[in-house]
């Protein structure tokens, strides 16, 4: 910020007296009286459609606007004087038609506008016509004449003919000048630096505000700004910007104080930069520039061509634009020193003037951008992530350039870098220095050991000039034979920073209140060597104290209004301290920031000082199959994302927080647990300090951060979290409820719900019981209803109310889609969810009661957030919900597996009825990795839809597992109690395995090594039958079979497609291949797919060898039978258990390609359906499934 002396709040008035400064349209409704630049008197629907876009964002538009800006007092004016001013009109309006309204006006004509002002002492205009975009002057009856731009007509009245001759001559003569002078050199389209919607106390519709340069403009809207037709502007020279509260700002001049607010505190910080870069601008010098400027190739950015560069890299002799020397300031000192053209006068000497002279961009981009591919090439327009990515492979890879002919080869680049300082060849130099060259390799003269000397040696001031701005640059430094590998970063140069800063004593616990400004003392800190000293003044020579580089463990920068300096940042020691740093500017504390996180992150890991950052350090953590062991990684946290660099990967990896399975905290808040779809990454805290503020800093980023649907915790499909918790619960318990979502829950308990989804969502399981659907069904419309932008969105509202109204069933469907293309993603996943959903209950609306029509009833208004009185949204909902496979392209597969959740469901309820037993909530199964231990155990969400191999992929994702050849992973269903497990078929659905499991049984993810025995067994295998003998063992009081139940005893099987067959004799051979003969008869037999087979038998029963079978048969009465098999050698056991696989599963055992199955992507309508017993009874649940399973297409809505 730049100090200057603020005028009294006393003498300067506040913005709530705005009315002399906007248009009459814009005036409170109070002052009744005018109505001016109101087009057809309809400013309050204008004010309703105009686009509400993001302060952060900078629209493209039209390059009007920024083609020139309101003429300071220096400009001269051609014409000044009163008029009466009629409000503008249309461009048709004929003049019987006009209003006769007219007030008096003070306007002021210069080259570049006209402006008219309440009255000659005024400041700000109330309006301002660039003179580019006046189209005609002309004159009408009684004294008036007209000024018409493209869109607007205004009139003014004079006092006499030869007033209005004179004022029309005027006019007229500089649309004349304006236009020679575009001839002779057209405008450069120009781009604000900051520019969107903010709120001006005092004004009722929201303004369109623009900074650009040194000024500071004011618009009624978005329509306006392009047109260039504005309100007033701001000249900064003489502006100051205050901080006010959490989202508002005071921009304060000596003739008023503007007062803005912003939608967030993050808004807020960037209009605050952004004015304060104009205040800055408006006081620098334009000598310099103006000497840079005479070479024309630095009239235009080197990187993105942009005109009038006033940032310059003085070691790189480049001229850039503002918007570049951001992103090079970031690469850092070590690759680009930036400095002003207009602000930083000391840095430019002659000789640095000079030298940007010889070099400049001309021979910057011969050098650094000789083959800078077209698709690659910045724009004056490139977003801030396009230029990061383009001038960190350009500078720091060396990606463009040119290479010298010794390249790769060091020796002889040293060389020659020795010879081109003695002549006055600077692109020599530049390319030798660019291609890998030493600065300062020794030069085989002790009297001039080093490229510098030997300049100096032989007078070569520019040479020396040059060397010296690059004598701790870092240039690029590529293998020529491997181009990809960056080393660069492998030698990590010393940095080096000093300079004022406040700092309070160190603490050994979190701070939990704010710290104010008179807590913090005034140090002189520097930055050398790796270490951070701290001295009471500049001239101290005995540091107060001092943090060693390498004992730093995490550099944290908490929000700007945390303490009492708004830029402040917290360095924690491995000793267990933190020292808190402010500073008065947010460049400077940056700066700080930036320069202790490059010294104390080593070079593996500095690809995560590429973007800012709240949060840097290292932390141990245990990932992927390395459980047993701890490693250390370095961990950033930006806004919602941890980016991490590990220590097996060199390269960096995100986890998006908002996007989170689980987040969840073991022990004594010592091991932070994050669960993402393929990954588990256990953060353990070996130092409570530090840690304590990682935990709390990555639980705020994993939550919801606002009200609308993209600041909500999402799920895979970009659906938050708080829809699908409640479409999933009322899915599960609430399809045949009556009235479902026209009942109303009870107030506070709704209340409870949402607060409680608002809140944490991902945490939130709701149960049947504790939670009634009524009341999770109004916290869901609630939600939807009080959504800041609504589903629709407001600027697309209109488009879909109006579709409804189309007869053409064809093209109303075809409109439907392009709209739901329109919506941003997270909007259009959310739609798709909840209409597939109202699909589903509608299905049941025999038994709900809810049918299409009441369903668009109920939902129409809270979706469009009305009132209820448009018919229209109601229909909308409908046309939704009956074309809903059309609309949103579904396809039999997506139908077919909605069948089968809502069958599996039904299953589950009446299953759970039978038993006495219910499940509820969201059915989180925990399967372990290889074997059963709290460090390799992961929760995974069933669908009813997963496969045994699908959810086996879910884990080794998760774990980064990689599958070599002949891998073969497997899930196992163990069985503690009996001693047994099963390998589960790679197609077996998991869910009913999972519901009839025990206590005593759990799954696991291993490799089953016998799978390879088995397949070339079965490959080898003629027939699909087998026959041997077993020993088998039986329970009584099971099976009957009046055998002894203390032994094993001989029997001889035969198994085939149909039934396993017991005899007690040995059958002919001959035979083996047929059925038995009619004499001798099986003494039991049994379907084959009827039985489950489990490896193992336990160990009490004293098997007479270690290969044995625990067979179990269920009967159709649900009776549960079980006995045991075993057999002689291991191959036999195989060869048993292949058998069954094959006969029991069909002819594939294992898929051809088990690494490259791809699991299916998360469903885009809820995900997976958790499974909780509905409510009604059986009978209406058969009949309403039965309806829904036989034809879901068929239904439709009543009349």
């Amino acid at each position: 910020m730049v100090n200057k002396e603020e005028p009294s709040l006393e003498d300067v008035p506040r913005a709530v007296s705005l009315t002399s400064l906007l248009s009459e349209g814009d005036e409170p409704e109070e002052e009744f009286h005018d109505y001016e630049d109101i087009p057809n008197g309809t400013w309050d629907d204008i004010g309703l459609r105009s686009p509400s876009f993001s302060s952060s964002l900078v629209p493209e538009v039209p390059p009007t606007p920024m083609e020139g800006l309101p003429s300071t007092p220096s400009t001269p004016v051609i014409k000044v004087g009163w008029l009466n001013k009629n409000p503008p009109q249309g461009p048709h309006i004929s003049s019987t038609a006009r209003s006769y309204i007219y007030q008096k006006r003070w306007v002021k004509l210069d080259s570049d506008y006209l402006r008219y002002f309440d009255s000659d002492k005024d400041a700000y205009s109330k309006r301002f016509i660039p003179v580019s975009c006046i189209s005609r002057v002309s004159g009408i009856s009684d004294q008036k004449f007209e000024v018409i731009t493209h869109n607007r007509t205004f009139v003014f009245r004079t006092e006499s003919d030869a007033e209005r001759k004179d004022w029309m001559q005027a006019l007229q003569q500089a649309m004349e000048e304006q236009r020679r002078r575009a001839q002779l050199e057209p405008p450069c389209p120009g781009i604000p630096d900051q520019a969107g919607n903010l709120e001006l106390r005092g004004v009722k519709n929201k303004l369109y505000v623009v900074v650009a340069g040194d000024k500071v403009l004011l618009y009624k809207n978005l329509e306006e700004y392009q047109l260039g037709i504005g309100i007033t502007a701001i000249d900064m020279s003489v502006g100051n910007v205050k901080d006010t509260d959490r989202r508002s700002f005071d921009l304060t001049t000596p003739y008023r104080i503007f007062s803005f607010s912003t939608e967030t505190e993050l808004e807020k910080a960037e209009w605050l930069e952004a004015m304060q870069d104009a205040i800055a601008e408006a006081l620098s010098t334009m000598d310099v520039a103006e000497q840079i400027w005479a070479d024309a190739p630095n009239r235009l950015c080197a990187d993105c061509g942009a005109p009038h560069p006033d940032w310059a890299s003085i070691n790189l002799c480049l001229v850039i634009c503002k918007r570049c020397a951001g992103e090079h300031r970031w690469l850092g000192p070590s690759v680009s020193k930036v400095r002003s053209l207009k602000m930083d006068r000391k840095v430019w000497t002659e000789d640095l003037i000079e030298l940007f002279h010889h070099l400049g961009n001309e021979a910057g981009r011969r050098f650094w951008a000789a083959n800078v591919p077209p698709s690659e090439a910045l724009h004056p327009s490139s977003s801030p992530e396009d230029r990061r990515h383009h001038l960190e492979a350009k500078y720091r890879e060396g990606k463009y350039r040119r290479y010298h002919r010794f390249f790769g080869k060091q020796e002889e680049l040293d060389k020659a870098l020795c010879v081109a300082v003695t002549t006055t060849d600077l692109e020599e130099t530049q390319a030798l220095l660019g291609c890998g060259a030493a600065i300062n390799c020794f030069s085989g003269d002790p009297e001039a050991p080093t490229p510098l000397a030997v300049a100096r040696q032989a007078g070569q001031r520019l040479q020396m000039e040059f060397l010296r701005n690059n004598q701790t640059s870092e240039m690029p430094r590529l293998d020529p034979v491997s181009l990809v590998e960056k080393h660069y970063s492998v030698i990590q140069p010393t940095v080096s920073h000093s300079g004022f800063l406040f700092k309070t004593a160190s603490v050994a616990k979190p701070l939990q209140e704010r710290r104010s400004r008179e807590e913090f003392s005034r140090r002189w800190c520097v930055l050398s060597e790796g270490v951070l000293s701290y001295y009471e003044n500049e001239r101290a020579v005995v540091p107060n104290g001092e943090i060693r580089v390498s004992e730093i463990v995490c550099l944290s920068v908490p929000p700007s209004d945390a303490h009492g300096f708004d830029s402040t940042f917290e360095v924690y020691t491995e000793t267990e301290r933190m020292y808190l740093f402010g500073s008065e500017s947010r460049d400077l504390a940056r700066e700080w920031v930036r320069c202790i996180a490059k010294a104390f992150v080593p070079a593996h890991a500095e690809e995560l000082l590429c973007r800012d950052f709240e949060r840097l350090g290292r932390l141990s953590y245990k990932a992927g199959l390395s459980l047993q062991r701890t490693q250390e990684g370095w961990f950033a946290l930006s806004r919602s994302e941890l980016r991490v660099v590990f220590k097996e990967s060199p390269s960096e990896e995100a986890l998006q927080l908002r996007k989170l399975q689980e987040l969840s905290i073991e022990g004594d808040k010592e091991v932070l647990v994050l669960v993402e779809r393929g990954r588990t990454l256990y953060i353990q805290g070996e130092r409570k300090l530090d840690f304590t503020g990682w935990l709390g800093a990555i639980q705020k980023a994993a939550a919801s951060s606002g009200d609308t649907l993209s600041e909500q915790q999402l799920g895979d499909s970009d659906i938050p979290v708080i829809v699908y918790r409640c479409i999933d619960y009322i899915t599960q318990c609430g399809l045949t409820s009556e009235g479902i979502y026209r009942k109303c829950g009870q107030t506070s308990k709704t209340q409870r719900v949402l607060e409680s989804l608002r809140r944490d969502a991902r945490s939130v399981h709701l149960k049947e019981g504790e939670h009634h659907v009524d009341d999770v069904s109004s916290a869901l419309k609630r939600f939807l209803r009080d959504l800041p932008d609504g589903l629709f969105t407001r600027t697309q509202r209109s488009a879909w109310l109006d579709t409804a109204a189309i007869e053409n069933e064809e093209e109303k469907i075809s409109r439907y889609q392009e709209l739901l293309g329109l919506l941003p993603p997270v909007n259009r996943a959310t739609v798709k969810a909840l209409i597939s959903h109202l699909y589903c209950v509608q299905c049941f609306s025999e038994t709900n009661q809810m049918n299409t029509h009441n369903l668009a009833i109920v939902f129409g208004p809270t979706l469009f957030q009305t009132d209820g009185q448009d018919y229209k949204v109601g229909r909308v909902v409908e046309d939704l919900i009956d074309h809903y496979v059309r609309v949103f392209s579904v396809d039999e597969e997506e139908l077919r597996k909605q069948r089968e959740e809502i069958t599996a469901i039904v299953k589950m309820r009446v299953a759970g009825s039978a038993s006495g037993t219910q499940h509820a909530g969201d059915f989180i199964c925990t399967v372990y990795l290889e074997k059963k231990a709290t460090e390799t155990e992961q929760h995974v969400k069933i669908p009813a839809s997963m496969t045994a191999q699908e959810l086996t992929m879910e884990i080794l994702d998760r774990r980064n597992v990689r599958i070599k050849e002949k891998d073969y992973w497997t899930c196992f269903e163990v069985n503690e109690r009996e001693e047994a497990e099963r390998p589960l078929h790679y197609t077996e659905k998991v869910l009913p395995i999972l519901h009839s499991l025990g206590t005593d049984s759990h799954l696991v993810v291993k490799k089953y090594l016998a799978m390879e025995a088995m397949l070339m067994y079965l490959a080898s295998k003629v027939g699909d039958t087998k026959h041997g003998m077993m020993k088998f063992r039986e329970d009584r009081s099971l099976l009957g079979l009046g055998l002894p139940t203390g032994s094993f005893h001989d029997r001889y099987f035969m198994l085939n497609r149909s039934c396993l067959r017991l005899f007690k004799e040995i059958r002919n051979p001959k035979q083996h291949s047929g059925g038995p003969e009619n004499s001798h008869k099986p003494e039991k037999e049994w379907p084959t797919k009827s039985l489950t087979i489990y490896l193992g038998v336990k160990k009490k029963l004293r098997p007479p060898t270690c290969w044995g079978l625990t067979v179990v048969h269920e009967t159709e009465k649900r009776e549960r039978q079980q006995w045991y098999l075993c057999c002689d050698t291991q191959m036999e056991l195989r060869e048993w258990f292949a058998t069954f696989f094959l006969l029991q599963h069909g002819e594939t055992v294992w898929p051809s390609e088990p690494s490259k199955v791809v699991r299916p992507a998360p469903e885009s309508r809820l995900g997976s359906v958790s499974l909780i017993p509905l409510r009604g009874s059986e009978n209406e649940m058969r009949r309403s499934v039965a309806a829904f399973t036989s034809d879901p297409l068929s239904a439709q809505s009543p009349p």
